[in-house]
């Protein structure tokens, strides 16, 4: 079976040149920052736990699991929740195997069917089966990573049975004693040798549509955001990537939309009060609103590089002092620029 290290994965395929403009102006499609829910289900039930406590149940980890919030409402109803904010690309995730498990998180998946993606457990052995009950995406990370290696076998079988547009990466990490920070596998215990980095993202942007973060140093405590991390994210990752881990306000929500440079999601989980925290889950959904408001006026023209204009003279390679603001920065207007 063939494997790769994170060495491996430093250089990335070299991106194909551009073909020239033929007109002046280009349309640019900005997209704003969106909140992405969450349904974490434990033994069947909807939970909020502090991430770095989930052990192996059969080594004694349900007297270490740390366990913020249990709550007395089922999958669906919060499935039905984010169905009625249309809210998209939120997650359902399994922490267990067990029956009652996948019997919630099914129902999650067939209150909101195409609007939510699923992870926790998933192999090319049910991966298809998570798709045909509704989840929009399969996320997956152990089973492409054994004894700390990236399995690029299984990762493309994956590919090769769903399609990588339906693929979302979790490569939740941690950060090590060099500095860097690796994906951590098996409920978050056991560290692997990948290290992100431009070319590892580069690389593994070819076989899935989305990438999914947690911070597991942060993830669970409503400590604040990593906000290396973030930042890390929204310079190297070419694809939708979404962070979840230490959000707890409003501010920090803020915060992720500046230091991802407006090209990183985010999930908020325990500081939520429809899961037991401060946070009104109404004042996010308005937050991403206005978001979404501010990234359905950005539609802006763009002066080409390179070409020619529509009455067949060389187009200019200059930008105008109106053209559009840095990525992730807020604009007079309130507008926000996201794309890739």
């Amino acid at each position: 079976m063939q494997q790769a290290t994170g060495n491996q994965l430093l250089s990335a395929a070299p991106s194909a040149a551009k073909a020239p403009r033929s007109r002046t102006h280009v349309v640019v499609n900005a997209r704003a920052v969106q909140f992405r829910p969450c349904i974490d289900i434990h033994q069947g039930k909807v939970k909020q736990i502090v991430g770095s406590t989930l052990q192996d149940l059969q080594g004694g980890g349900e007297q270490a699991l740390q366990t913020n919030f249990e709550s007395e409402q089922p999958s669906s109803w919060y499935a039905d929740l984010y169905k009625r904010d249309a809210l998209t690309g939120g997650h359902v995730i399994m922490l267990g195997a067990d029956d009652a498990s996948k019997a919630a998180a099914t129902a999650a998946l067939a209150a909101y069917p195409g609007g939510l993606q699923l992870g926790g457990g998933v192999t090319v052995d049910n991966a298809k089966q998570y798709l045909d009950a509704g989840a929009s995406h399969v996320i997956v990370t152990s089973y492409v990573f054994r004894e700390g290696r990236l399995e690029q076998e299984r990762l493309a079988a994956l590919v090769e049975l769903v399609g990588s547009q339906r693929l979302v990466l979790d490569l939740s990490c941690r950060k090590k004693e060099d500095g860097l920070y690796y994906v951590v596998t098996d409920r978050w215990q056991k560290f692997s040798d990948l290290a992100l980095s431009e070319a590892s993202l580069a690389q593994l942007a070819q076989s899935c549509n989305e990438f999914l973060v947690h911070g597991v140093d942060v993830e669970g405590m409503q400590l604040g955001i990593d906000d290396e991390l973030v930042g890390l994210l929204g310079d190297w990752s070419p694809i939708p990537v979404t962070y979840a881990g230490g959000a707890r306000t409003l501010g920090d929500l803020e915060r992720v939309r500046l230091a991802g440079k407006g090209r990183v999601d985010i999930t908020v989980g325990s500081a939520l009060d429809i899961f037991g925290g401060q946070l009104p889950y109404t004042d996010v959904v308005a937050w991403h609103q206005q978001q979404q408001q501010a990234g359905r006026e950005a539609a802006v023209e763009e002066p080409s590089s390179s070409g020619s204009s529509d009455d067949g003279s060389e187009g200019g390679g200059s930008s105008s002092s109106s053209g559009p603001a840095e990525l992730g920065e807020r604009r007079a207007d309130g507008t926000v620029m996201y794309r890739f």
